[in-house]
């Protein structure tokens, strides 16, 4: 079995169709594919893909191997990504990776701490959503992350850092706005907005809140990020639920208002590879909670007011 029969495989389940891989994603003929694909069955010993009239679909079986082929080529590209590294070591660079907006709260007191370890050491940024963030460290193209618990996500190891209680966000025209906190009852006559689509730890936590409280939320709208399901509840309306850090990204036509009551929390972790050797990355992990007492004493975000 080579790499290549792994790649074609995840090609062929992700497009749902030989002649969709062949041609979008492989540069290939669908007979030499399907002929690949063949070869692979014969070698795993059982089939993979069920043919039907308008594509493919995954037998039990190829669910199971779908999920190991994907991993198979993360760690490739991992040890790849960890190979180039070593061949520069003239270079050092330490990559970040945060969710957007969350550069605000705990960039400055990471740097802090990264300069007294290793001030001559290149730093990079990047901000992403959280199932991108998970995996470009499962790649090796970032050693650290400010992200959610993502599932599954082999080989990472998280590091809890806080608590974020979710808060509402609606137009600052809104008739609720007169009230400091929004009753989830409220929540459920109002046209909803999701900001959780790319999100699923975010999604899981607003629908558990949700049958907690007895409400019902069903997206009318959503957006394909906080900003754009912002953008959303400013022109239609509606109300969103969000993180409480991205109060920081709020737009002059929209207001944060706290939820009545216990309201729902979704954690911020510290994530990052196992296997990467990185000793700064040790460093930072070993400076954890002097990262999170900073945040706690300085940041821009306050907790108190929406306890």
């Amino acid at each position: 079995m080579e790499l290549r029969h792994l790649r074609y495989f995840v090609a062929v389940a992700e497009e749902g169709g030989l002649l969709a891989a062949a041609v979008r994603r492989l540069n290939t003929s669908q007979p030499s594919l399907s002929r690949q694909i063949r070869d692979l069955e014969a070698e795993v010993g059982v089939p993979l893909l069920e043919r039907q009239a308008r594509g493919v679909a995954l037998t039990a079986a190829g669910k199971v191997f779908l999920d190991h082929a994907r991993l198979a080529l993360l760690q490739v590209e991992a040890a790849t990504e960890g190979a180039r590294r070593a061949q520069q070591p003239q270079k050092v660079t330490f990559s970040m990776g945060f969710l957007a907006g969350q550069e605000v709260v705990w960039l400055p007191h990471a740097l802090r701490i990264l300069r007294e370890e290793a001030p001559d050491v290149e730093i990079t940024l990047s901000s992403q959503s959280s199932p991108d963030l998970a995996q470009a460290l499962m790649r090796g193209k970032l050693d650290v992350a400010f992200l959610r618990r993502e599932a599954p996500t082999v080989g990472l190891h998280f590091k809890f850092l806080a608590k974020e209680p979710l808060i509402a966000v609606l137009p600052a025209d809104h008739r609720l706005t007169s009230r400091r906190k929004i009753r989830p009852q409220d929540l459920a006559r109002e046209v909803y907005v999701s900001s959780a689509r790319i999100s699923p730890v975010l999604n899981a936590v607003i629908q558990e809140y949700a049958s907690t409280v007895g409400i019902t939320l069903k997206a009318a709208y959503e957006g394909d990020n906080l900003p754009s399901a912002m953008s959303l509840v400013a022109s239609t309306g509606g109300v969103t639920l969000i993180p409480l850090y991205a109060q920081n990204m709020l737009t002059p036509n929209v207001v944060a208002r706290a939820l009545d009551g216990a309201p729902p929390t979704i954690d911020l972790t510290l994530g990052y590879n196992a296997a990467n050797p990185s000793a700064l990355l040790r460093r930072l992990l070993a400076r954890a909670d002097e990262l999170v007492e900073g945040v706690e004493n300085r940041s821009i975000v306050r907790y108190a007011q929406y306890a």
